[in-house]
């Protein structure tokens, strides 16, 4: 998720969190840092410009209430500057009533991710208790009846299309087949071509006024960055477009240009893609998306992974506040493993996202399965006591898993990594020093 702007803004904050005192000369070096890294994002220029005067002016001008310190009071500028920049607080309503079938058509150009996106859709409302199908209205482009079919078969939803013939015909057909199948969440994809071809934008008009979705939905590519702006007001002007889905966030160096040009458009932003696997589509709430990206954490999505996977409670605690063996740690990650990829789990942990070193998520979800046949091998004792296993009972240990020593050696080198990684963070809260999406 935007992980060289977020690598950027971690080190800003992990710099000034390290200064002796939040003078003058550390709130400037600060906004100076955040400028750069919204600049290398591609975000408008005057609206960096426009966003940090109002991160400085606050971080001075500001009172400092009782129990907070002018540290706080910076970070918090900071936090709500960057949440306005996205759209501020508002939640995007992505639940629709189940009494009736809801319509919802993508559109976009060639290359935005858009039939991606639709089995993306099938596959959140499907685990939201909806019955999703999926449409294919794309008889422009080679190969997307195939591979549609193939990413909603995956799904496990409905399916309808057809290679040849007349787009509106065949969407008016599908949804009809959809509707008599049950489905109560209609997704249809659309052809994609430049957004300057009046084609295009005739066959979305024409698809829209035949169809009467409920929602159009335009799915935009973030490597575009400002680009993005014009782009929504060309889909607009052709059909209403209801909300926006933006794709490829998580490699988009331009991802932030992306964001902020489509929130200036007045446009809803509903979901981001955050990666290529089906389940990698979030709804975007700004505030939570600005959490993660300063390492502040995630909790209320964590929560909702959480409740999702059915993990209890009891199985984060031990990896929250720190107090953990060798045999917790394994049992968490694997706990963890199924709310998703391991290192945006992790990040959604209030300070581990200024914490956590590449090698400990890398390593982690590379290794567990192997991980937890080593620790089987291991003694009470051993798991209890992991700096008492010397290179002898490393051989012992290798030999009962059916491993290379250095491979029992590096999971004790990520177990202590992790303890070193915790203590950081623990000790940030206990000062006070973990920035967090706080209200003061």
């Amino acid at each position: 998720m935007l992980s060289k702007l977020g690598a950027s803004l971690r080190e800003a904050i992990k710099k000034f969190l390290g200064r002796p005192v939040a003078d003058e000369l550390a709130v400037k070096e600060l906004i100076r840092d955040v400028q750069r890294a919204l600049l290398l994002a591609d975000v408008n220029v005057e609206l960096v410009l426009k966003i940090t005067q109002k991160i400085e002016e606050r971080a001075f001008k500001e009172p400092v209430p009782s129990g907070f310190t002018r540290r706080e009071v910076t970070l918090k500028a900071l936090y709500e500057s960057l949440v306005e920049l996205l759209g501020g607080e508002r939640q995007p309503d992505v639940l629709y009533p189940t009494n009736k079938p809801i319509v919802l058509m993508l559109v976009g150009v060639q290359g935005s991710g858009k039939t991606t996106t639709a089995a993306k859709l099938a596959w959140f409302y499907k685990r939201k208790g909806y019955r999703p199908g999926v449409v294919c209205a794309d008889t422009f482009r080679p190969g997307a009846y195939d591979q549609l079919k193939q990413l909603v078969m995956r799904v496990g939803v409905p399916f309808y299309g057809e290679k040849t013939g007349d787009p509106v015909e065949i969407a008016l057909r599908g949804v009809e087949s959809l509707k008599s199948m049950g489905c109560n969440v209609i997704i249809i994809d659309t052809a994609g071509r430049h957004k300057s071809e009046v084609t295009l934008m005739e066959e979305m008009k024409q698809l829209s006024e035949a169809i009467r979705p409920d929602e159009v939905m335009l799915v935009i590519d973030a490597t575009i960055g400002q680009q993005a702006k014009p782009q929504a007001e060309a889909f607009n002007s052709a059909t209403k477009v209801g909300s926006i889905i933006v794709t490829k966030l998580d490699g988009a160096a331009r991802g932030g240009g992306a964001l902020s040009a489509v929130v200036a458009t007045g446009a809803r932003i509903k979901f981001v893609g955050v990666g290529e696997k089906i389940e990698e589509l979030e709804v975007f709430e700004p505030s939570s998306f600005v959490g993660r990206l300063l390492g502040m954490g995630d909790l209320k999505s964590l929560a909702e992974r959480v409740k999702e996977a059915s993990l209890k409670e009891e199985q984060m605690k031990g990896l929250i506040s720190g107090k953990f063996t060798l045999e917790d740690m394994i049992n968490q990650l694997e706990g963890l493993k199924k709310l998703g990829p391991l290192r945006k789990v992790l990040e959604m942990i209030p300070g581990f996202g200024l914490s956590l070193p590449d090698e400990i998520a890398d390593i982690a979800q590379e290794k567990l399965e192997k991980w937890t046949v080593i620790v089987k091998s291991m003694t009470a004792e051993e798991l209890g006591h992991p700096e008492i296993i010397n290179r002898s009972r490393m051989r012992r240990i290798a030999r009962g898993s059916g491993v290379k020593v250095k491979e029992v050696r590096e999971l004790l080198d990520t177990y202590e990594a992790m303890k070193r990684m915790m203590k950081t963070v623990l000790r940030r809260q206990r000062k006070g020093r973990l920035p967090l999406p706080f209200k003061i």
